[in-house]
């Protein structure tokens, strides 16, 4: 038993030894494709994949990892190569910070056991690159689950979804072995957002359901030109094989609509694009009829909506350490972006932010590392960036709320 004074639930090495790993084989469009269930934390993993392509005559390998995420386990300059202005501009901060939620995840796995999580992975990439087998990147980009995710939830679980990512970056928790054992079960993304998705059907279905529907789309888009016989080796997280196999067997849908379908994002909902522009004109009306009755009173007004939601933000950034002028930022723009729902205050002061202290190579370099540990969080010039965003941005949500029902009541 490892032992471990630290953590009331050691974890038995064993426990990370993996049963065989479950294979099925299906024949699909005259290719047999076999599906191997692996167990992401799992010692044996790996050496079954390197075994099986060694043993086997495959002519393609398939793995479940979209592009994106297979450069961040091949490539270590993946984050040296991210444009934080752009990521900030395109309003894309919250999927990043999402992806290193992700990649902390696994961090603290592997510091605590010594087990790199994709280990298995990484095998099957580099086992078909040593004899030169195709490989087959299937599952679907993890921006477009995620999206897809957010549209399909409500206001009030998507606050609780972008709240509960934050904070679980912020975790100290050590992994159990409940863990490890649902961690054989399913993958690492599932794993992460687990506790959303469990109260969620929308996010159960996003997360685990369109995924395996996807890559068994995926599957047979890539190997639909290969001749009868043809041998495809299937690599996937063992909580998606009973979905995957289904998929294949009985999916008749044209494999290129699937997918594409699957891509798509779905419309926002009315009520939720509405929102924003609804608070806008009703602060913006109780500032004028504030001024109708008299200006002392739409002064007021004005003072109490720019100081509650312009010191909430300033406070959030305070909190994530910001530059002093990125601080000032967010008091000056706070009150201004909660007006105009194309823009939030976070964006305002992350770009600041990154343009005061901009990034060094060393802080790309180390940015996988520093947010597996919380004072890495602000000794870190691009993971700074990241939390002045949240942080700022949650100040000034805040403040919206606070600062309307407070001229309410001035109104009243």
């Amino acid at each position: 038993m490892r032992e471990d004074k630290d953590n009331p639930n050691p974890v038995d090495p064993e426990a990370l030894q993996a049963p065989e790993e479950p294979i099925r084989r299906v024949v699909r469009d005259g290719v047999e494709y076999t599906i191997l269930g692996t167990a992401h934390v799992s010692r044996t993993s790996a050496e079954t994949v390197r075994n099986l392509i060694d043993e086997e005559d495959f002519d393609a390998v398939a793995i479940e990892l979209c592009a994106s995420r297979h450069a961040a386990l091949t490539d270590p300059q993946a984050w040296q190569k991210l444009d934080l202005f752009r990521v900030i501009r395109e309003g894309k901060a919250g999927m990043m910070m999402a992806s290193l939620a992700l990649g902390a995840y696994q961090r603290r796995i592997a510091e605590q056991f010594g087990i790199e999580p994709g280990a298995e992975m990484k095998a099957a990439i580099d086992a078909s690159a040593e004899r030169d087998l195709q490989l087959q990147l299937v599952d679907r980009e993890i921006g477009i689950t995620m999206r897809r995710a957010s549209r399909r939830l409500s206001l009030w679980r998507r606050w609780v979804l972008t709240t509960g990512i934050a904070l679980s970056l912020f975790s100290r928790e050590e992994i159990t072995e409940e863990d490890i054992e649902r961690l054989k079960q399913g993958d690492m993304l599932t794993e992460t957002f687990r506790e959303f998705a469990e109260t969620s059907p929308a996010l159960f279905e996003t997360l685990i359901t369109e995924r395996d529907a996807y890559m068994a789309a995926r599957i047979r888009q890539e190997n639909r030109d290969k001749p009868a016989g043809s041998r495809v080796l299937v690599v996937i997280g063992a909580g998606h094989m009973e979905g995957l196999v289904a998929a294949l067997e009985q999916g008749q849908e044209d494999p290129g609509e699937t997918s594409e379908r699957l891509n798509v994002m779905p419309p926002p909902s009315r009520l939720l694009k509405a929102i924003p522009w609804i608070i806008a004109v009703l602060v913006l009306t109780g500032f004028g009829i504030g001024f109708y009755r008299s200006p002392e009173l739409g002064w007021a007004l004005v003072v109490t909506w720019v100081v509650i939601n312009g010191t909430l933000s300033a406070l959030g950034a305070l909190l994530a350490r910001a530059h002093p002028l990125t601080v000032l930022s967010a008091l000056v723009a706070a009150p201004l972006t909660s007006l105009n729902p194309t823009i939030g205050a976070g964006m305002v002061t992350a770009l600041v932010e990154c343009w005061l202290r901009k990034p060094q190579i060393a802080d790309f370099e180390n940015l996988r590392e520093d947010v597996a540990r919380l004072k890495g969080w602000w000794g870190n010039n691009v993971a700074r960036v990241f939390l002045v965003f949240f942080l700022s941005n949650m100040g000034s949500v805040a403040g919206t709320w606070i600062a309307g029902f407070r001229m309410f009541a001035q109104l009243t």
